[in-house]
């Protein structure tokens, strides 16, 4: 049976009870994606570093920053993308005021001379379930300032949070980054691991189905008022309690993320949202 999942998928799917066919899941993209993404001001975007570690970020401009020359390409204008040629990743545009979200995975065509060409192998959409709504407005940007730790740290912005991106790699299949949202309060902290209740969504099973072949992950935070950016490094373990968690309540499936270090990038962003009422 022809499928655009990998065997992490597929085994995810199962153990959860539930199965896809992958519509909508294309090798190039539709006219309405690529003007999305050119409308965006900020993309996440999910990579694998040398020692096969996935790696969470977030890539901002004004809109039109990100431009679609054809359907199986997507140009990042970026001054350095640390990116090379032959690099897979994975791409999550979102725009919080109207909760769509696409994604693209692809491969980098080119980088540099200030822009990052991909050439793209999946484009699909999500469901708008579990974003909360937000206007987006730029300010003046402001010097960054980096911090590094072992372990968890910025456990009040985690508490808080009620959006985080998750990147994950199935090895040879390549690089995701998906978004997780619900009820502020909705991560758990336990030392220095947190407990993330797996929603229901559109039963791809991207992300566990990586992780069922990689547990190591990335987890990325923004603060809304700040422009921070909070990125984690650690490893999951999935606990697959029958059927998908609820928001507001407990029990469920869900995992565990065990952090190993993190970065805080302060002044990161020069993008600031607001929460609607």
């Amino acid at each position: 049976m022809n499928t655009p999942f990998h065997e992490g998928e597929l085994r995810a799917q199962a153990l959860a009870g539930v199965s896809s066919s992958g519509n909508g899941i294309r090798a190039f993209m539709p006219d309405q994606h690529r003007d999305f993404f050119a409308a965006l001001p900020f993309v996440l975007m999910g990579t694998i570093d040398a020692d096969g570690r996935p790696r969470a970020r977030v890539l901002s401009g004004k809109p039109g920053f990100i431009d679609s020359p054809d359907p199986a390409t997507l140009r990042i204008a970026v001054d350095d993308s640390g990116m090379q040629a032959g690099q897979v990743l994975g791409l999550l545009g979102l725009d919080f005021a109207t909760r769509r979200r696409n994604r693209v995975n692809g491969v980098v065509r080119s980088a540099g001379g200030g822009a990052l060409l991909i050439d793209v192998r999946e484009s699909f959409g999500n469901c708008p379930q579990h974003i909360v709504l937000r206007d987006v407005h730029a300010v003046a940007a402001v010097p960054a300032v980096v911090r590094e730790f072992d372990g968890l740290g910025e456990c009040a912005m985690i508490a808080r949070a009620e959006t985080f991106f998750i990147a994950t790699s199935g090895g040879a299949h390549g690089v995701d980054i998906s978004h997780r949202g619900g009820p502020m309060g909705f991560v758990r902290i336990e030392g220095d691991t947190l407990i993330v209740p797996d929603f229901g969504g559109n039963r791809f099973f991207n992300t566990l189905g990586n992780l069922l072949l990689d547990p190591r992950a990335a987890l990325l935070f923004i603060d809304d008022a700040s422009g921070a950016v909070l990125e984690l490094e650690g490893r999951v373990e999935i606990v697959w309690e029958d059927g998908p968690a609820a928001p507001g309540q407990g029990g469920g499936r869900h995992w565990r993320f065990t952090t190993e270090r993190g970065r805080i990038t302060h002044g990161a962003l020069a993008l600031r949202w607001t929460r609607r009422q």
